[in-house]
């Protein structure tokens, strides 16, 4: 009997001692690991480097470099590779004739990329001056608060090789003692606050969007110091096209009726579109049941056993599981046919748009050559044109092929038709082709 209590209290002495020894050994290993990461300084503001932010956020960093990695991948309707757009929709050299992107139109290749493709492409893309940087480095902040609106006017080249480190980045869109989402340009802050928005009592789903609306829109450069102004009205019903093509005509800004260029074929005064994303999809679907833009172009991806927020931002076309699949049960085959068939309606009716705005180019132009020809239908057909491509290139220069609101993309594209076709009929009655 005395032998087996001896037994049982070796055995209890021999378990507190592996026990006690796990525990040593666990916490000198944790203890080592502690040594081995060294206590970063906090980041400072203004800091723009995405190294320095990689530093804290290892993986974050390490997916927002993913977009350098590897081919670039196309897919059906864009993608990251900078194929030539011209060459994909040639009536665009007819369409832009006069004006830079009949030059030059590239698909744009990721966030990293933003600096160095804008400072090779043509120049006569960037005659407008340091404006064109304003959404491609995370510097351009800190030069706005030095220079103020002085800042839009100045130099390309001299901003971009003075001023210029780094392409957009971390800074662009968080607080870096928070990490927060913030909102560093300014006129997207005034154009809410025209709305009645205040966009510091947005939720953090909303500022999912709302960061990425700081330069996925319509713009134009205001007056004499080009200040970057997005031509919305005091509602986002007057952030749609048409809306905002009356505001382009009413003079709100300078008086007169806004102008990119004037066509030189057909002596149109022309408006060129930007990538009116986020207007094309305020009031979707998607927005309407709560998505942001992040939810599908940055979903949200595992590390090991880590789950983070991916950095590269790209098509969600290339991780339907993790963009799409997490709403939509039905398989990735069927959500790209899906995605497929929304953009191929709306790229071929584009291309039916297309084809008659270059008709439009076409007969104005006949009718400015022909002698007595009726000067105010000439100026009538004009405004058709002007009108027409404007819808056209909305639906054009917006990235996701009709996508992000699919019914009010056919519908915009529908209207540019018609509007094209009453410009050839009126082009052609000036010349008394019709009666």
């Amino acid at each position: 009997m005395a032998n087996g209590r001896s037994s049982i209290v070796i055995v209890s002495i021999l378990s507190v001692l592996v026990v006690l020894g796990g525990l040593a050994y666990f916490y000198n290993q944790n203890r080592v690991e502690k040594e081995e990461q060294p206590i970063l300084p906090a980041i400072a503001e203004g800091e723009t480097d995405p190294a320095v932010w990689g530093e804290h956020y290892p993986r974050h960093y390490e997916s927002y470099r993913d977009a350098t990695e590897g081919e670039p991948v196309r897919t059906k309707y864009g993608g990251n590779d900078p194929y030539n757009k011209l060459e994909e929709f040639p009536e665009m050299n007819t369409l832009f004739a006069g004006y830079g992107f009949s030059e030059e139109y590239k698909e744009e290749r990721g966030h990293p990329y933003a600096v160095q493709d804008i400072g090779e492409i043509d120049p006569k893309r960037k005659k407008s001056g340091a404006v064109c940087l304003h959404c491609k480095s995370p510097e351009i902040p800190g030069l706005l608060e030095k220079f103020g609106d002085d800042f839009y006017t100045m130099d390309f080249y001299e901003v971009k090789d003075k001023y210029i480190e780094h392409s957009i980045a971390c800074s662009d869109c968080h607080d870096p003692e928070t990490m927060d989402l913030r909102i560093t340009r300014p006129a997207l802050r005034n154009a809410l606050a025209k709305m009645g928005k205040d966009v510091d009592k947005a939720n953090r789903q909303e500022m999912r969007t709302l960061v990425c609306a700081q330069c996925h829109v319509e713009y134009y450069f205001k007056g004499d110091n080009k200040v970057v102004t997005y031509p919305w009205g005091e509602s986002e019903e007057e952030m749609k096209p048409e809306q905002v093509y009356e505001y382009y005509q009413s003079g709100d800004y300078e008086g007169n009726q806004f102008v990119d260029w004037v066509h030189p074929q057909s002596d149109t005064p022309m408006l060129k579109a930007q990538h009116p994303d986020y207007e094309f999809f305020t009031n979707s679907t998607h927005q309407a049941a709560g998505v942001a833009c992040a939810d599908c172009h940055m979903p949200y991806i595992k590390q090991g056993n880590v789950k983070i927020t991916s950095h590269n931002q790209k098509s969600p076309l290339t991780s339907l599981n993790e963009s799409c699949g997490i709403c939509h049960r039905q398989g990735t085959d069927y959500l790209k046919q899906r995605v497929y068939h929304i953009q191929d309606n709306n790229y071929n009716l584009l291309k039916v748009a297309a084809d008659r705005n270059v008709e439009a180019v076409i007969e104005i132009e006949k009718s400015l050559e022909r002698p007595g020809a009726d000067e105010d239908l000439i100026k009538e057909a004009q405004q058709y044109h002007r009108q027409a491509q404007w819808l056209w290139d909305w639906m054009s220069a917006e990235n996701s092929m009709g996508f992000h609101n699919p019914e009010e993309g056919l519908n915009y594209v529908g209207k540019s038709i018609d509007y094209a076709h009453k410009a050839i009929r009126t082009a052609q009655e000036a010349r008394g082709l019709l009666q």
